[in-house]
């Protein structure tokens, strides 16, 4: 019997049809960007570099600020991201497509309400 292939993200995003490639890479860009900010070091010592849900939201708050300025929020919102649960709607779809992982603690409510869209962008 033979293993399933892994999906490709594009496979995987276009089954999902919620977010467009852009979007996923931002919060992978995030991800790293967050892990740097929190863990300088990290790459160093090889130690565990684990970020919580809302850390991972206020640091692609921080980044797409620095990135688009004023133009943050229409990016984000051009890619159906919304809402700080967006963040996290994308990370679990690619958790539960063994392209990220998770600790047993981490959960999709990480997410939800992390900051206020409106004023965090404005």
């Amino acid at each position: 019997m033979t293993e399933n292939p892994k999906k490709s993200i594009e496979r995987i995003l276009r089954d999902d049809g919620r977010y467009p490639l852009e979007a996923v890479q931002f919060v992978r860009e995030g991800l790293n960007h967050t892990v740097d900010k929190i863990y300088p070091d990290a790459k160093e010592d090889d130690s565990p570099s684990h970020v919580s849900g809302a850390q991972l939201c206020f640091g692609l708050r921080e980044l797409a600020q620095k990135r688009w300025g004023m133009l943050a929020r229409h990016v984000l919102n051009s890619w159906n991201i919304k809402a700080t649960r967006d963040f996290g709607e994308i990370v679990f779809l690619l958790v539960n497509n063994d392209l990220m992982q998770k600790t047993p603690s981490d959960c999709i409510d990480d997410f939800e309400n992390v900051y206020d869209f409106d004023e965090a962008f404005s």
